[in-house]
């Protein structure tokens, strides 16, 4: 196959998955309808997964479309992860009665997924700008997609009108760029972009706007809390976790590409973003009695601990990919992980109707093996071992304390134990609590076959990335070592 094709198979086997789920709609009805339209779409998106794993994979980097999309290890291993989040959350939307039949609910998550996978492997502004699109648009009508649920409409709503305001000024920022080196490609933008100067500090923060919204930093959260509440809970876990890779991997791409000659100057930027993400998100989570609130509090935190690694480059160095391969392989340990707390809330609150976390009181005995996936979740979450969070955290810090920035890992690991104390509150709730009656056994949570399968390759995938680390830091590494 040409490089051309192989660039975006895995985008072409989304798009005919969403083709299949538009052909196949109207001739199923009822519960047919329901199960049939989440195990199209789930089962598709893991055959492109497959297909992409057999024939996508890159021998040698290059470029495709003209310069427009990048074919290298570091946009294939971010597909493969947006891909899998896709077919997680398809799975766990079958369990939401309002998503379930919906087949334009399915064909919005797998817009978005190609809109994502294209973000991770843009080499042009434009590429860029429509991938983001791609991905904001169907996302916005998701987080609202439950018209008759006020807080559902708001989400939608918020998220939205913030996505709209901080894309115009990304896009402006887009449009300096263009204007001042005369290019669009990443690589000749750098030509231009030697020297720290009012114009590129300027740029620089325009963009750092867009992308940092798109990752949740502070100040560009103010949007999360509100939008992961109200969203439909497996809605919340994709944009928390997919969303967030491919942001992500635009700052790594982008950054690393076009602007290196500039690099100490975004780095100390980056770097007080960082430290003022992990501890407002993780202050503002010590509050919350909503545990959606709480997972999306701890989300921002999350990306604090992630920027990091990106801040750890370390320019015309030998040594300079720890902290990238760190910051690709915290993405993939962060989207097993939250991917399976969100999977839970929604689990639990199907049957409750409540996400206070008062209400988790007994649930180990109400579902026990729901309760060993929450403890595995989030003890991940905190950076405990022998979970992939904890190697994640390891491995950032370690890129930072090789790149110098010892007050950063200080920072870092304070916040660590902060974020410690409230998950261990929600899981004391799950574990050491009754519920009121103190009759559990009369109130088992089911869970559904999909919901099952899901949360098994889930919690083992958490085991695996933290017992067995070194294929996925492997993995990170050849995906790091592709900018450089």
């Amino acid at each position: 196959m040409s490089i051309n094709l192989l660039a975006i198979l895995p985008e072409i086997l989304v798009l005919l998955v969403g083709l299949l789920v538009l052909i196949f709609d109207p001739f199923w009805k009822g519960e047919n309808r329901r199960t049939n339209l989440g195990w199209l779409t789930a089962g598709g998106l893991v055959a492109a997964l497959v297909l992409s794993l057999i024939l996508g994979r890159p021998d040698q980097p290059g470029m495709a479309f003209g310069g427009m999309v990048r074919y290298d290890w570091l946009a294939y291993f971010f597909k493969m992860m947006i891909i899998f989040g896709a077919a997680v959350t398809a799975m766990f939307m079958m369990d939401v009665e309002k998503l379930a039949g919906r087949a334009e609910a399915y064909v919005l998550l797998l817009a978005a997924t190609i809109g994502m996978s294209l973000m991770a492997s843009a080499s042009d502004l434009v590429m860029l700008y429509l991938a983001i699109e791609t991905t904001s648009i169907p996302m916005y009508v998701l987080a609202g997609f439950l018209l008759d649920d006020k807080k559902s409409t708001e989400a939608g709503f918020k998220y939205l009108l913030f996505g709209a305001m901080t894309s115009a000024i990304f896009l402006y920022g887009l449009s300096l760029v263009y204007g001042f080196a005369g290019s669009t490609h990443y690589d000749k933008i750098g030509i231009y972009f030697t020297s720290a100067n009012p114009v590129s500090l300027g740029v620089l923060f325009l963009i750092i706007v867009g992308l940092g919204f798109k990752i949740s930093l502070v100040p560009f959260h103010f949007w999360a809390p509100d939008t992961y509440e109200g969203a439909p809970t497996p809605v919340s876990g994709f944009l928390s976790t997919a969303s967030k890779a491919a942001g992500f991997v635009v700052l790594m791409r982008l950054f690393l590409t076009a602007f290196p000659a500039v690099a100490q100057n975004w780095q100390i930027l980056l770097a007080i973003l960082s430290v003022l993400t992990m501890t407002l998100g993780n202050l503002a989570a010590l509050g919350q009695t909503n545990i959606k609130r709480l997972l999306a509090y701890s989300s921002i935190a999350h990306a604090g601990y992630a920027m990091i690694g990106l801040v750890a480059y370390i320019p015309n160095s030998p040594n300079n990919q720890l902290g990238i391969t760190a910051t690709v392989f915290y993405m993939a340990a962060y989207i097993l992980t939250n991917l399976a707390a969100f999977g839970i809330v929604m689990a639990f609150g199907r049957v409750t109707g409540s996400d206070d976390i008062r209400s988790y009181d007994g649930m180990s005995r109400r579902s026990p093996y729901l309760g060993l996936a929450m403890l595995v979740a989030f003890l991940s979450l905190s950076g405990m071992p022998p979970f992939g969070g904890f190697v994640a955290k390891v491995l950032v810090f370690a890129g930072a304390v090789q790149a110098g920035w010892y007050w950063l890992v200080i920072i870092g690991v304070l916040n660590s134990i902060i974020g410690l104390y409230y998950y261990l509150t929600v899981l004391k709730y799950v574990f050491l609590y009754r519920m009121p009656g103190e009759n559990e056994e009369a109130n088992p949570i089911p869970v559904s076959r999909p919901f099952v399968i899901a949360m098994v390759v889930l919690t083992v995938g958490i085991i695996l990335v933290g017992a067995f680390f070194g294929p996925w830091f492997g993995f990170s590494t050849n995906a790091a070592m592709s900018l450089f």
